[in-house]
């Protein structure tokens, strides 16, 4: 039977109970008569009355012989002594009763109302309802979208080819996966999508979707661990039994390295940690993972070498696809998708502005392109121009302009020289990346002054003389200070840290130092966030190695220092002269720098080295 059945049935049994109600009260409205007490008591002396029944608040009875149609009676008691007065005082009276049935009903029904308020509040916090609670808390939280919620397909996804070349193979087998597999082969059961934040994997994952037009579970990693144990590996059985019902569909798990991270790594010995369970009940539903059936699982993650072994061998997440930060053509079909939302100037060149955004992600150019829409709205400008794209890169790369900030004379005078030091070696040096513009307006947290180099193309590999002139770049701000004022000051703090890290990685991580050997002594640990240095207890050199490894750092320093200095001799009556123009303007591009070093000594070829 079903449910609609049953809803008639219980109407028609209403409908039935209504009938006999209103008809009892029909037949009694014509068959019996109220009177008043009085009334009664001249009956029953009369003697016209054949029964009584008497109740608590009413007299019932019956007549001998029916009178005006009427066969019984009803009353309300009086009391005798009352009755009695009112009887000698010939007046017609009758008792009245409170109707006390509502009073009497609500007394029973409020307070179970109440209690089954309470209790259908508790059971749909504890996981009654469909939204999910105590009861319901080993149900996947994956979000579900369909194709028409995905609305994202390749068209949408550029500047990563290779990746989506990759994953076109998932999309024809999820059409056609009896076809796909005729030659015998079996689709990867996992697919891990791996790089840097901001690139576009989880972007990549919907497109899949789109692509395919498949339900599209998603879920992230730290959404499996609550507080209960064993509530991570429901969940993950919960997520894999939907997709299986669904199939064709992808689920796919972001933020990977919340759920997979190495078992044992940070627990107590003898331990028993929740994610550790997730992460095996997530090994034990890859094994019985079935690609035939027609669900993908697909995951992200920018810290691929923290996952478990076991979660990466083949058979499992048998299959890595990097999607790493787009090169100068990837960036222009990047910001061609980003920039069909804005109204562009007609000069617009798009390559120019790839090539002012190396190392740049797509969330980063994402960011870029609406920051420029900002600025040329702010300026209620009717088009969007290279100059507000230039604008947004120095206000992403340096921070915001800080026009307020005073600063006196002196401070100002050794930032311009800075800043033209660091100008005049990056224009002296052969292979540096060209000085887009130098600026002494104060920037972001910290920075009094900033210089923008632009780099020609996208470099991969560095020689060691790129390296050293990449030092001195950033020595020239700390030399022109102690060529123009003979002393040194803070403002080149962050300066002579970045250069010391290249200087160790020279010697540390290179073998670039003819003492010390073809040796690397510091492995890259973590290719996606950053270098790290190894801890004390993690080197793996003695004492005597650490010793001639920082007087090799040292010796890389003062060295390129000399160099620099030596430069900046050379140009003293140049960077005096474009130090006071600095002050005078604020601000120098591209063009005006050329214009102002004319006749600039160049730095003469690096001494062989070894």
């Amino acid at each position: 039977m079903n449910r609609g059945t049953q809803i008639n049935l219980w109407y028609v049994l209403l409908a039935v109970m209504g009938i006999v109600f209103i008809r009892d009260i029909w037949v009694q409205s014509q068959t019996i008569e109220a009177i008043p007490y009085s009334q009664f008591e001249t009956y029953l002396e009369t003697d016209k009355i054949e029964e009584v029944t008497i109740g608590s608040s009413t007299i019932r009875g019956t007549f001998r012989n029916a009178l005006d149609g009427k066969t019984g009676f009803v009353t309300t008691p009086v009391a005798p002594e009352l009755a009695d007065r009112l009887s000698d005082s010939g007046v017609t009276f009758s008792g009245a009763v409170e109707n006390t049935w509502f009073t009497t009903l609500l007394s029973w029904v409020l307070p179970a109302l109440f209690f089954v308020g309470i209790w259908m509040f508790v059971i749909r916090r504890m996981g009654g309802g469909q939204a999910g609670g105590m009861m319901a808390i080993g149900k996947s939280k994956a979000k579900v979208y369909v194709e028409s919620d995905t609305k994202v397909t390749f068209a949408n996804v550029a500047g990563v080819d290779e990746a989506k070349a990759e994953l076109q193979e998932v999309i024809d087998f999820l059409q056609s996966p009896k076809e796909y597999g005729s030659l015998g082969a079996r689709m990867p059961k996992g697919i891990l999508l791996v790089g840097p934040p901001g690139t576009g994997k989880t972007l990549l994952a919907r497109a899949v979707a789109g692509e395919a037009g498949v339900p599209f579970y998603s879920i992230s990693g730290s959404e499996f661990v609550e507080m209960f144990v064993g509530v991570g590996a429901a969940r993950v059985r919960d997520l894999f039994e939907q997709a299986r019902k669904a199939a064709p569909a992808i689920i796919f798990i972001d933020e990977l390295d919340a759920l997979g991270r190495a078992r044992g790594a940070g627990t107590v010995q003898g331990g028993n940690d929740e994610r550790e369970q997730t992460l095996n009940q997530l090994l034990s539903e890859l094994d019985g993972f079935d690609p035939s059936s027609g669900v993908v699982l697909l995951a992200a993650t920018n810290r691929p070498e923290i996952l478990d072994p076991a979660l990466l061998r083949a058979g499992r997440f048998d299959r890595q696809v990097l999607v790493d930060r787009p090169d100068r053509a990837g960036r222009v079909q990047i910001l061609q998708v980003h920039m069909k939302k804005i109204v562009l100037a007609p000069e617009m060149a798009l390559d120019e502005i790839a090539a002012l955004t190396t190392g740049f992600s797509g969330a980063d150019l994402a960011n870029l392109v609406n920051e420029a829409a900002l600025l040329a709205t702010r300026r209620r400008g009717k088009h969007v121009t290279m100059e507000d794209f230039t604008r947004a890169i120095e206000r992403i790369v340096a921070g915001l302009e800080k026009r307020n900030r005073l600063i006196n004379p002196r401070e100002r005078k050794i930032v311009a020289y800075h800043e033209m030091g660091h100008t005049l070696v990056s224009m002296a040096l052969p292979g540096v990346d060209t000085v887009h513009k130098v600026s002494i307006i104060p920037r972001g947290i910290g920075a009094l002054g900033y210089t923008i180099q632009r780099p020609t193309e996208d470099r991969f590999l560095m020689t060691q003389a790129e390296l050293r002139d990449k030092i001195a770049v950033l020595m020239g701000g700390r030399a022109a200070e102690q060529l123009v004022f003979g002393h040194l000051s803070t403002g080149a703090a962050d300066d002579l840290a970045r250069a010391t890290d290249i200087a160790r990685s020279m010697i540390a991580r290179y073998g670039m130092d003819p003492q010390l050997g073809n040796v690397s002594y510091d492995s890259d640990r973590n290719s996606f966030l950053g270098d790290h240095s190894p801890s004390y207890f993690d080197r793996n050199y003695s004492e005597a190695t650490a010793e001639a490894m920082d007087v090799a750092v040292r010796a890389v320093l003062q060295e390129v220092s000399d160099r620099t200095l030596d430069i900046l001799a050379k140009n003293r009556d140049l960077l005096d002269r474009t130090a006071k123009r600095l002050l005078e303007v604020e601000t120098l591009d591209e063009d005006a720098l050329h214009a102002l070093t004319q006749g600039l000594v160049p730095a003469p070829p690096e001494k062989a080295l070894g």
